[in-house]
């Protein structure tokens, strides 16, 4: 019997068609393109159950508390405490309880274009989102960690159903109207909370390449509002702009 094309096997096992039998035929195959095929296959099915397994891990607050008997558990984080310029931005979300998607993660663990494509589907799928964007006038007057805090207490308050428990990364909020846990690197072991994190992240970075367009030489594209090389010598030429946080110090020493 002819063996099949190695063109053929490669369509087979991208689309998943092959059993485990007809796999390991494949294994005694000695030609080297069929080899190298069913070491990719290998590669990427070891890459899927090392994301199932990441997945199952960062679903353990999720699934205690579903097992407990809540329905609605909210993740929350924020993106923006550290930049110069900018707003601080907070996300609120509640996921359905079979929520899944292979790879979520801290937000800044992943690149521009997955976190953008992971936003579309969190929001698309979620039960319910809030997102609360406080500017940087607000920042100088009531200080970075007030404003951070008040951005969390407005995108848990735009949630609808009500959250019956919330899960926040590393930062305690005392006025909560249900209980919370408060987990350092939360992003990195919360589904939750990661998806909150691309939520405040991709709106913060879109806030900000918005500003690029009108303050272009200071770099707020690529540099988010942090303190670079370009972005500190952009003020000592330039001046701050409406958008910077006069009360953080590289500021007002640059100016």
């Amino acid at each position: 019997m002819a063996k099949q094309s190695i063109a053929l096997l490669k369509q087979l096992l991208e689309s998943n068609q092959l059993d485990e039998t007809a796999i390991n035929k494949l294994k005694s195959d000695e030609r080297k393109g069929v080899q190298q095929l069913i070491a990719k296959y290998e590669r990427k099915k070891s890459a899927e159950f090392e994301l199932e397994n990441q997945f199952m891990r960062m679903s353990q607050y999720e699934q205690k508390y579903y097992a407990d008997g809540y329905d609605y558990i909210a993740g929350m984080d924020e993106a923006g405490r550290g930049p110069l310029a900018g707003p601080v931005v907070a996300a609120a979300v509640i996921l359905p309880s079979h929520f899944k998607l292979l790879g979520l993660n801290d937000s800044k663990q992943l690149n521009e274009k997955t976190r953008e494509t992971y936003f579309t589907i969190i929001k698309n799928q979620a039960v319910s989102y809030g997102i609360s964007v406080i500017d940087s006038k607000k920042i100088d007057e009531i200080n970075i960690f007030e404003a951070t805090k008040l951005a969390m207490y407005e995108a848990v308050n735009q949630l609808n159903p009500a959250p019956e428990h919330v899960l926040i990364d590393a930062v305690t909020l005392d006025a909560l109207p249900c209980p919370s846990d408060v987990i350092t690197k939360g992003d990195q072991k919360s589904i939750s909370v990661a998806a909150a994190s691309i939520l405040a992240k991709v709106t913060r970075d879109n806030i900000m390449k918005d500003l690029h367009n009108a303050y272009p030489s200071y770099g707020f594209s690529s540099n988010m509002g942090y303190g670079t090389k370009q972005h500190i010598d952009a003020i000592k030429e330039q001046g701050i702009t409406p958008y910077h946080r006069a009360s953080f110090a590289p500021v007002s020493q640059a100016e």
